[in-house]
């Protein structure tokens, strides 16, 4: 059955970055939303893209030769494959798409690697 979602409601229901939830199944990929405040890891994804679209705040999408500032309402989509690391100064509300599975933080194994996702 569909239902609507809203982004700010679920933001409003935890305070901790880089925990990301999940808040709708799309095909065979989760619609996920995080808060983002100082830097992540650098990492990558193999065998899946990530499309990034900025609710609130300002998204800074680091890649090894570039950087793109994010503001609410853009997005970016990340081939597989390339290098990035998501960082904001201030906090900074995300909605993503990632293969359901998808490991937050690539092939790497972190302190900030999420297990175990939450359904809001």
């Amino acid at each position: 059955m569909s239902t609507k979602v809203d982004l700010k409601e679920k933001l409003s229901l935890f305070t901790e970055h880089y925990t990301p939830k999940i808040v709708a199944d799309f095909n065979d990929c989760e619609v996920r939303i995080v808060k983002i405040k100082g830097p992540f890891v650098w990492h990558s994804h193999e065998d899946t893209d990530e499309l990034f679209m900025v609710i609130d705040g300002e998204l800074v999408m680091e890649f090894r030769d570039r950087v793109e500032r994010l503001s609410p309402g853009e997005f970016i989509v990340i081939p597989k494959g390339v290098e990035h690391r998501p960082n904001s100064p201030e906090e900074c509300s995300v909605m993503f798409l990632a293969r359901s599975g998808t490991r937050n933080t690539g092939q790497h194994e972190t302190e900030l690697t999420a297990k175990n996702l939450e359904r809001l």
